[in-house]
C-alpha cells in the first residue's frame, strides 16, 4: 500500500482549461473541506495560456499540477488526474465551481457505505441559488427528440421535464441514470472495471457515457443532496459557443452509435440527420439571442 492510499480516503481531480481566477476559488474550497480528511488533490491543466496555473502556484505552491500535452478534452484530462492519484475514491471537478463544506463527508461516506455504488454526485446550484438539474434519466428516443426540438425555446416542455427530472425534489437523495460530470465522486475500482472515461469524447456526453457503462457493469449511480457545489455554468465554454455546440452534437452522435444495438442500428441514419438539424437550430437560436441587445430586446 502506498503512503497516499494509506492516508487519503479520497482524491480530487480538477480539470482546468483557462478558468482564470475561478481555479483558485475551486482549489481553495476543495482544500478547505476536510470533512472526509485531507484530500489528495491533483490539478490537470489542458494547455492553458491565461496564467491560471501560474496564479494558482502563487497562492497554493504545494498543489500538484499535471500538464497534459494540450487541450486534450475533459475525459482525457480526467484520466490523467485519476492515473496520477491513488485514493480509492476520486472526485472529478470542473474548475469553475466551489465545493460546500461537508460535501466530501457526505459523498465519501455514501460511497464507503454502499459498495454497489459506482458514482455519486452532489446537489449543483447556480450562482443565483437556483438548482441545476445535474441528476437525470437516460431518455428514450421519443423523449430525446422532444427535448432536443422543444427545449431550446420551451424549457418547461414535458419531454425536457421528464429527461431532466425537473419534478424530482432536489432535497431528496435518489438513484439516477447519470450525473453531471462537472462534479462527480467515483469509486476507483468501478472506474477500472469499465475502462475509465472514454477519451474519444472531447467535450459533453462523456458523463452520460461513463454512467451508462457503470450501470451496465452492475454499479449504481446516486444523487446525494447532502453535498453541494456552486457552479458557474459555461464560464469557460461560453468563450467558444459555436464550437461547443458542434462538439455537443458530435458527442451525442458518438453516444448514439455506442448505445444503439441490434435492430436499433437501423435508426442511426435518422439520428445523424436529426442531430445535424438540431445543431443547426441550436446555432441559429444562439445567434438570435446574441443579436437581442442590438434589436433592443
Amino acid at each position: 500500500m502506498t503512503k497516499s492510499t494509506a492516508t487519503h480516503r479520497w482524491a480530487a481531480v480538477i480539470v482546468n482549461y483557462e478558468a482564470g481566477p475561478l481555479l483558485i476559488d475551486c482549489v481553495r474550497s476543495v482544500l478547505a473541506d476536510t470533512s472526509a480528511g485531507p484530500v489528495e488533490l491533483v490539478v490537470v491543466d489542458n494547455g492553458s495560456r491565461d496564467g491560471s496555473v501560474e496564479a494558482l502556484h502563487a497562492v497554493f505552491p504545494e498543489v500538484r499540477v499535471v500538464r497534459s500535452p494540450g487541450n486534450v478534452g475533459y475525459a482525457r484530462g480526467a484520466n490523467f488526474g485519476i492515473a496520477a492519484s491513488y485514493a480509492p475514491l476520486v472526485a472529478v471537478l470542473n474548475p469553475d465551481l466551489t465545493v460546500a463544506p461537508g460535501s466530501a463527508a457526505a459523498l465519501v461516506g455514501r460511497l464507503e457505505r454502499d459498495a454497489g455504488l459506482g458514482a455519486a454526485g452532489p446537489r449543483v446550484r447556480n450562482n443565483d441559488g437556483s438548482d441545476y438539474p445535474s441528476a437525470r434519466r437516460l431518455p428514450s428516443i421519443p423523449v430525446a427528440v422532444g427535448h432536443g426540438l422543444l427545449g431550446l425555446w420551451w424549457p418547461s416542455n414535458p419531454f425536457t421535464k421528464r429527461y431532466r427530472q425537473l419534478d424530482a425534489d432536489p432535497a431528496l437523495a435518489r438513484l439516477v441514470d447519470w450525473l453531471s460530470g462537472s462534479a462527480v465522486w467515483l469509486r476507483r475500482d468501478a472506474l477500472d472495471a469499465v475502462g475509465g472515461w472514454d477519451e474519444r469524447y472531447f467535450m459533453y456526453m462523456e458523463d452520460v457515457d461513463l454512467c451508462w457503462r457503470l450501470r451496465r457493469g452492475g454499479f449504481r449511480v446516486a444523487y446525494e443532496p447532502a453535498a453541494a457545489v456552486v457552479h458557474v455554468q459555461g464560464a469557460v465554454t461560453s468563450r467558444h459557443p459555436y464550437r461547443m455546440l458542434v462538439e455537443h452534437h458530435r458527442s451525442a452522435w458518438r453516444f448514439a452509435r455506442r448505445r444503439f444495438h441490434g435492430a436499433r442500428v437501423a435508426l442511426l441514419p435518422f439520428a445523424a440527420v436529426y442531430l445535424a438539424f438540431r445543431a443547426t437550430l441550436a446555432i441559429a437560436e444562439h445567434a438570435w439571442r446574441a443579436l437581442e441587445p442590438a434589436r433592443g430586446g
